[in-house]
């Protein structure tokens, strides 16, 4: 009994002390908003065909779905052309900041209503991996994904430095951006604006509250309790959301392979032959022809992706395993970004996978691209913070609801 007593305070002291996997929840950050930033940038000429009023699924057809389904979409609010611009463009600045993290929170939520107010305009809009950047856009909104690798850790390093000195540090845009925010989700909500499904405005205004909260515990100085009250509350649901995106990726990956199990072409070890000679998914021809020109080659790869798709989900308790796993999946969507010409859905793929990375391979990978970007852009003047401090203590650097 004590033993058990003791294991379970040493689970509750850990998921509670600190926000786990903070380079794999970067590198979500990173690769879910890049992935939809050039998606928005390379449609950029056809967005009015995509998501605008010029597009197929036309504002009536649109209006009657969100009708039933209740589905959050800020492009519902107006049927301008200047709304739908303002909106487009937002969700591409957000993207953008997202991926640097720069008020990570705030950008996040701001990214979510942006991939949102897209999808749910037009619903058939999409490869599949559209679905994966719906759902991880909300898991974000919970996470602490700007410990490491991004502009807001660079900032509370630099703060930490100043507090050192004895300097006064003081933040006026976070609280500016906070008060924008607020008049315009209050006036959204005034307006009758957000009638869909209660869950996305209850996530907007219970973020924003939030973020007060954070703010108003950080000016007291005698507010140390409450201030430690809202990290542990952080550090829950980060943890929280975290497990629920580890687990999302392997129920797509399981439910992939037993849907792909009971197809016969896959029974027979042929699938991969037939989507390699659809013109749609064919922007390589003479390659499609050559990596389908052996059956037994055919025969392997489709046997192989039903194995993997089914068996990861099992090998995360071997690590080596996994790992191995992990590279063949992530080459097997660097394939199909080539092949079939889906790069978004397999930029998507991938950075849902990433969420299983070792830390040291990935603190490896950051150190030698910091020194990379150290090398290219010649910087390391007196005041600079150590990019060391920013990725060897990520522990330190939770910027958490105030960022």
């Amino acid at each position: 009994m004590n033993r058990f007593s003791l294991a379970a305070s040493r689970g509750i002291a850990r998921v509670t002390e600190a926000a786990l996997g903070p380079y794999q929840t970067a590198v979500i950050r990173i690769g879910f908003s890049a992935t939809w930033l050039l998606f928005l940038l390379r449609e950029f000429p056809h967005r009015h065909e995509l998501y605008g009023p010029d597009g197929p699924w036309s504002w009536g057809l649109a209006e009657q779905l969100i009708g039933t389904n209740k589905a959050f979409t800020t492009l519902m609010w107006s049927d301008g052309g200047a709304w739908f611009e303002i909106v487009y463009l937002l969700a591409v600045l957000a993207s953008a900041l997202l991926m640097l993290g720069w008020r990570s929170r705030t950008m996040s939520v701001l990214f979510m209503v942006g991939v949102l107010s897209l999808q749910n305009r037009s619903v058939f809009m999409g490869d599949g991996g559209d679905n994966v950047l719906h759902l991880m856009s909300v898991y974000l909104v919970f996470t602490r994904c700007a410990q490491v690798w991004s502009l807001d850790a660079r900032r509370a390093a630099r703060a930490r430095a100043a507090h050192a000195r004895g300097e006064r540090v003081t933040d006026r845009t976070g609280p500016a951006l906070w008060g924008v925010l607020g008049l315009v989700l209050a006036g959204a909500t005034l307006a009758g604006r957000m009638e869909s499904d209660w869950l996305i405005p209850a996530l907007l205004w219970t973020v924003w509250v939030t973020q007060g909260l954070w703010w108003l515990t950080g000016r007291r100085a005698q507010a140390g309790e409450p201030r430690i009250m809202l990290d542990v509350v952080a550090n829950v649901v980060h943890n929280g959301a975290l497990l629920v995106i580890m687990a999302e990726a392997c129920l797509i990956y399981a439910t992939a392979g037993w849907y792909k199990i009971q197809g016969s072409r896959w029974q027979d070890g042929t699938a991969v032959y037939y989507p390699l000679h659809l013109e749609y998914f064919s922007p390589w021809p003479g390659l499609a022809d050559l990596l389908s020109a052996s059956g037994t080659m055919v025969m392997l790869v489709t046997y192989g992706t039903v194995l993997v798709q089914v068996a990861f989900p099992f090998t995360l308790f071997n690590r080596r395993v996994k790992n191995v796993l992990l590279a063949v999946m992530i080459t097997e969507h660097a394939v199909i970004a080539v092949v079939l010409g889906l790069p978004f859905f397999s930029l998507a793929m991938i950075a849902a996978d990433a969420v299983f990375l070792p830390t040291a391979f990935l603190r490896r990978m950051g150190g030698r691209a910091a020194r990379a970007r150290d090398r290219l852009l010649r910087r390391g003047g007196p005041g600079q913070v150590p990019e060391q401090q920013v990725h060897e203590r990520p522990e330190a650097t939770h910027v958490g609801f105030g960022t």
